[in-house]
């Protein structure tokens, strides 16, 4: 398996810049987060996309959003970047990027949702690890006190994770380690075939989602399956599914047994609920960063 390379860690007076690849972002949604960075000792720098003139669902047109990330991956003062929010669009500009620098000199790039696309990118082509953690709204309403955010400021500062939580019964024992990919399904599944789709081939899988039917879901892991991603895991974490949909005429399966019914004929691990959403449930995985995970009573997501 390809050695990954862990972006150095962050000390206090390094820069963490912040964009919106994606979907636009208000400024003033960003101002707990930036001034909660600063008390964590971090210089602030802020991109042209973060609450910017667009008049769009996206924060500028894709080549305003490709200049202001390939600018702030560029920046040699900049030792992180931490994207604003995700919703739509970095599937727009992934192949834009140039990443001659960012190679030479990896830097933590911070996001979920649609950042899936950017951490599993990095991670296929130059062998770098993403972080998977919560982005800048989620600092709001205190929830910078909250133990998912601070998990994000524990891997900035190089503390390797070890996540506990309760057991579920649909659980299958076990324990496996390997390197971690994953993220948002859908956008997993919008990968397949493309130069950011991920190898899942003795890997711990980790996915979550938002907003979506059963039906989709259940569709989305069909393709995962026929395409073989789930056949040769180590492991397999089933985060949370937030907002979830269903048609007029029910689908007619609960979720967790939708899931289940897709992974029930191989032998690996699998966990269900892990904390790993678009909800403020959510901990910091590094997207290509070595794991032990161990399923019994209790769920152990350690990393190694």
């Amino acid at each position: 398996m390809k050695r990954i390379i862990l972006p150095p860690s962050l000390k206090k007076g390094d820069t963490i810049g912040i964009v919106c690849p994606a979907g636009y972002m208000d400024a003033a949604k960003a101002a707990t987060c930036i001034r909660v960075l600063q008390q964590w000792g971090f210089v602030v720098k802020t991109g042209q996309t973060l609450g910017g003139p667009s008049a769009s669902y996206f924060s500028g047109t894709d080549e305003e959003r490709l200049l202001d990330l390939q600018q702030m991956l560029d920046d040699d003062g900049v030792q992180a970047v931490l994207c604003g929010r995700g919703g739509y669009g970095m599937g727009r500009i992934i192949d834009g990027i140039n990443f001659r620098k960012f190679r030479k000199r990896p830097k933590w790039v911070i996001g979920y949702s649609d950042i899936t696309i950017f951490h599993n990118h990095i991670v296929r082509n130059f062998g770098i690890a993403g972080l998977h953690a919560p982005m800048a709204a989620a600092f709001n309403d205190n929830g910078y006190r909250n133990r998912y955010v601070q998990s994000l400021r524990q891997a900035l500062s190089g503390m390797k994770a070890c996540y506990r939580v309760p057991g579920s019964g649909y659980n299958r024992a076990g324990t496996a380690t390997g390197q971690l990919a994953g993220g948002n399904l859908s956008l997993l599944v919008n990968a397949i075939g493309t130069r950011s789709d991920m190898s899942t081939k003795g890997k711990i899988l980790f996915i979550e989602d938002i907003g979506e039917q059963k039906y989709s879901i259940d569709r989305m892991l069909y393709q995962m399956k026929r395409s073989g991603k789930l056949s040769q895991l180590a492991g397999l974490i089933f985060g949370r599914f937030t907002d979830l949909q269903d048609t007029t005429r029910p689908f007619g399966e609960d979720l967790k047994d939708l899931l289940w019914d897709k992974v029930k004929e191989y032998g690996y691990p699998v966990c269900f609920d892990f904390p790993v959403s678009h909800d403020k449930e959510n901990y910091a995985l590094k997207v290509g960063g070595s794991y032990r995970l161990a399923i019994d009573k209790r769920v152990v997501l350690e990393e190694i």
